[in-house]
């Protein structure tokens, strides 16, 4: 059954082997943002695979979790929300009894997840949340690890296993060298780990985010942002390889790495360690998109699912902070003459980059203007985005930076996000963006009767009336800047003996 799409908030009980999660998010689209999070490392499952049972005190503090996230449920007046439970509860003796009392509290039914349920909603949320996802999807909890082929939107070979960070605890007896024999035995299992080979890893749970977020801090990373965050598997093998040594006083003192994830760390460095041994994938890539967010995505109807999250997310911000979502949509034609023959010639995932830049053109017009170019930057570089990766977000970044400054004096570590080409057409894109609002000031209706072209070596900008006007000494430097970067003399056609456009 669909979850309604009235843009009414829309929310995920999650029971997992380690902690309970409540998520609320803004509505039910592709471009959905988290409304709020909550909760509590419980850390119930921790001796399943030595006492069969759910620890009594990690279920009291789960249950009283669960209570307060009930409370906020209904504070938040949300309609639509399910709740699920994965291994832990699916495999103690006292599952069944703690699942009873949490449909008491919460006054919903549980949904039990099987194991093949729980990797083919991860990698749901991975094709949800990367564009053009094909590798092996990965989600590593607390007592299992789920694994799962993803290519083109189509699901194979998924498979769950007894490999979660606590559940490895509990049965090597927190012994790093036994672990890595009870790993290496599990994968022995698997004979077609080898169709990751050269393709991508995404990497699911906190434990690897935690591990990952330790290498952008000791790599001096840019930016922020964990999701679509890429370490070549090389690079990731030695640094999981380094950290599956480490003993819990080691990482006491790493303030990346929370006290309730210091226990896992080294077991998740340690399967991943041993899961890029035997697959040997070209990349490790983060997705902080897994069950909850594949649960959802598999609730919306197929029109909704095939809109592009990227595009979906930056009109929405259009909408709510720049000046006219119109004139946005406008701007993606108008650019559109600027790359094509004799123009710079684009790749279809650089003209989809393109139109979200020109949806994102407008939306630091309230800051300050000495603020402009950085705020929006930042806004974009560190924002909730889904569906593209760093470089291409670096570019969108860089983008409204140049649409907003007339000079370059970035911090060279975000321009290091991308290549030569790509920071080039990032700088005419800005520049095109100076010259269009200076002539439209961001209203709908300008653009489309005020065409690009070229015509030889030039670039022709053609303002008929009743846009001549318009046209100023301003409007010259800046479209100079834009024909320059093109290697494109300048000429901007003002008058009567210019065409309206049709419509």
């Amino acid at each position: 059954m669909a979850l309604s799409d009235d843009r009414a908030p829309v929310a995920v009980v999650d029971i997992g082997s380690n902690s309970v999660r409540l998520i609320v998010y803004e509505s039910a689209s592709r471009a959905r943002r988290r409304f709020t999070t909550r909760r509590c490392f419980a850390g119930w499952g921790g001796s399943i695979a030595t006492t069969g049972k759910l620890d009594a005190d990690g279920v009291s503090r789960a249950l009283r979790a669960l209570r307060r996230f009930r409370a906020l449920i209904d504070q938040l007046q949300v309609r639509a929300w399910r709740v699920i439970a994965t291994a832990a509860a699916r495999e103690a003796d006292n599952g069944p009894e703690f699942i009873a009392q949490v449909e008491r509290v919460l006054g919903r039914k549980v949904a039990l997840l099987s194991g093949t349920m729980e990797a083919e909603l991860a990698a749901l949320g991975v094709v949800s949340g990367i564009y053009a996802a094909d590798g092996f999807a990965g989600d590593l909890g607390g007592g299992s690890l789920e694994l799962i082929d993803v290519r083109g939107g189509r699901l194979s070979d998924a498979v769950t296993m007894p490999l979660g960070g606590l559940r490895l605890i509990d049965t090597s007896q927190g012994n790093l060298k036994k672990a890595r024999e009870i790993v290496d035995a599990e994968f022995d299992k698997l004979d077609w780990l080898e169709k990751g080979r050269g393709r991508d890893f995404y990497a699911i749970g906190g434990t690897w985010r935690a591990l990952a977020r330790l290498h952008m801090t000791q790599t001096s990373y840019p930016l922020s942002v964990m999701h679509n965050y890429r370490i070549p598997a090389e690079d990731a093998l030695k640094f999981a390889a380094l950290l599956d040594h480490q003993s819990q006083s080691s990482l006491a003192g790493i303030r990346d790495i929370s006290s309730a994830r210091r226990e896992t760390v080294p077991y998740g460095a340690l399967v991943l360690e041993r899961l890029i041994k035997q697959m040997k994938p070209r990349a490790i890539v983060v997705s902080v998109m897994g069950i909850r967010e594949g649960l959802l995505y598999s609730l919306l109807d197929e029109g909704e699912r095939e809109k592009d999250p990227l595009l979906e997310l930056c009109a929405n911000l259009a909408k709510q902070r720049s000046r006219s979502l119109e004139n946005a949509y406008e701007l993606c034609a108008w650019t559109d003459a600027l790359f094509q023959a004799p123009g710079p010639v684009e790749t279809p995932e650089e003209k989809r980059l393109r139109h979200a830049a020109c949806l994102l053109s407008d939306i630091g017009w309230r800051a300050h203007p000495d603020y402009r170019g950085v705020q929006s930057l930042n806004l974009v570089a560190h924002g909730d985005f889904v569906g593209v990766d760093h470089p291409g977000r670096a570019f969108l970044a860089l983008t409204a930076y140049y649409r907003n400054e007339g000079k370059d004096d970035l911090s060279q570590k975000l321009i290091e996000l991308v290549d030569k080409d790509t920071l080039k057409r990032a700088r005419i894109l800005g520049a095109a963006f100076r010259a269009a609002h200076m002539v439209s000031a961001a209203m709908p209706g300008v653009l489309p009767n005020t065409p690009l072209t070229y015509e030889g070596n030039r670039l022709i900008w053609t303002l008929p009336e009743p846009y001549a006007n318009l046209e100023g000494e301003r409007v010259e430097r800046r479209f100079k800047t834009l024909a320059n970067l093109l290697e494109r003399e300048p000429e901007i056609r003002v008058g009567t003996q210019f065409q309206l456009a049709a419509g």
